[in-house]
């Protein structure tokens, strides 16, 4: 089972295994990660799921959907090239151990 970190804007790490295809937003909605609220319940249509991907792990994800570059353009917190909806990001094997930083903003 794969392993997500979440690395809030103080540093704090928290640190989870996950079932192979838990995207990054339902694995921090349902343990409570803060910054990560996941309103639209996974459909791309709100934000509320951004992260910031860590660079060494930028090669391992899907490509950016249009739906998904449309609403990296509404984000709370500043749009960066490390930027991705966690419900976009489902979480196997080949992510293991993928690091996320927490946007400051949704915090």
């Amino acid at each position: 089972m794969p392993t997500i970190t979440y690395i809030q804007p103080d540093g704090t790490a928290e640190a989870m295994t996950v079932e192979d295809g838990t995207t990054l937003m339902r694995a921090a909605v349902t343990s409570g990660v803060d910054g990560i609220v996941g309103e639209c319940g996974g459909q791309a249509m709100c934000a509320t799921c951004h992260v910031y991907v860590r660079p060494e792990f930028a090669g391992r994800l899907p490509q950016i959907g249009d739906d998904e570059d449309e609403m990296l353009d509404c984000t709370t917190a500043e749009r960066t090239d490390r930027s991705r909806l966690g419900c976009q990001i489902s979480v196997d094997a080949g992510l293991d151990g993928i690091v996320v930083d927490v946007p400051a903003d949704q915090v």
